[in-house]
């Protein structure tokens, strides 16, 4: 959504984040966003790339009711992962039955550079995480930003760029990273592979950015293995020109950032030894152009 006339993100108390973009939201609980609140909110998102808001206390129809403020909600082909009561949360947990750690990661895909929904014809505009349990050590998450990774870019590669168009696929990024196949044939034939062009255009910022990450699989007309290269070397390139972002996660962590144009990954952890318990919810935004 595009927030009303004469919203402005100084209406906001915003601390800047380490890295270039990126702010903290001071002194505002996300359960009490309304009306009045969501314009500067949603105008400090679009120009700050992500916002992180400290000490929440977000059940989770608050956090749902705040993704509905942003736009439509996705709901997950990925369905073992949705919470039972709001279908629109998408629950990553390495905790067994009993709340202990089990030694396994709950989504190994999110540890490769990512941007959400890419894999779907509409794709990912926002995502909101909602940390409830953190490890005392590693599982941050990282975040790459893509408008300066173009800005990055030789002008000869930019034009290049400009007539590609990589063709995404959920089931391939999930097969590459697991080891085995995480997707049943339902889900894959829910979600089949689209492709997306590598150079976007923001829809409301206006601003030019790289669009691909891990769930991109081929490049339309190049043959699969000169794709596959090409596709991994410009994914190191984009990453090591862009402006870089770690957050240590806290319990009561809430951040919202804007898939359009950032990567983001998630770092490893003792997955045997540590929890780590956060709750997903990602708004649809637009086919990107």
């Amino acid at each position: 959504m595009i927030p009303s006339e004469g919203a402005t993100a100084a209406a906001l108390r915003l601390r800047p984040l380490a890295g270039g973009f990126g702010a903290e939201v001071l002194g505002l609980q996300v359960a009490a966003i309304d009306d009045t609140v969501f314009p500067a909110v949603y105008a400090a998102f679009l120009q700050h790339q992500l916002l992180l808001f400290r000490d929440q206390r977000l059940p989770p129809a608050a956090h749902v009711a705040c993704a509905r403020r942003f736009g439509e909600v996705q709901l997950h082909v990925m369905d073992q992962y949705r919470a039972t009561t709001y279908p629109e949360l998408y629950t990553l947990s390495n905790l067994d039955a009993e709340g202990r750690p089990s030694g396994k990661h709950p989504d190994r895909g999110t540890l490769a550079w990512h941007t959400d929904g890419s894999w779907c014809p509409v794709t990912g505009q926002a995502t909101m995480l909602y940390a409830e349990q953190m490890p005392r050590s590693g599982g941050g998450t990282w975040f790459a930003d893509m408008y300066a990774a173009y800005d990055a870019l030789e002008p000869a590669e930019r034009a290049r760029l400009e007539g590609l168009r990589a063709v995404h696929n959920l089931d391939f990024s999930r097969n590459r990273r697991h080891g085995e196949a995480p997707m049943t044939e339902v889900q894959r034939q829910a979600v089949p592979p689209v492709a997306h062009p590598i150079i976007r255009t923001h829809s409301e910022a206006g601003r030019r950015c790289v669009f691909l990450g891990d769930h991109a699989e081929a490049i339309g007309g190049m043959g699969s293995a000169e794709g596959r290269a090409f596709i991994d070397a410009l994914n190191e390139r984009i990453v090591a020109g862009a402006r870089l972002y770690r957050h240590a996660w806290r319990p009561g962590d809430f951040m919202v950032w804007d898939n359009r144009c950032l990567l983001h990954k998630a770092e490893r952890y003792d997955t045997a030894r540590e929890p780590r318990v956060i709750r997903r919810c990602t708004v649809l935004g637009e086919a990107p152009a």
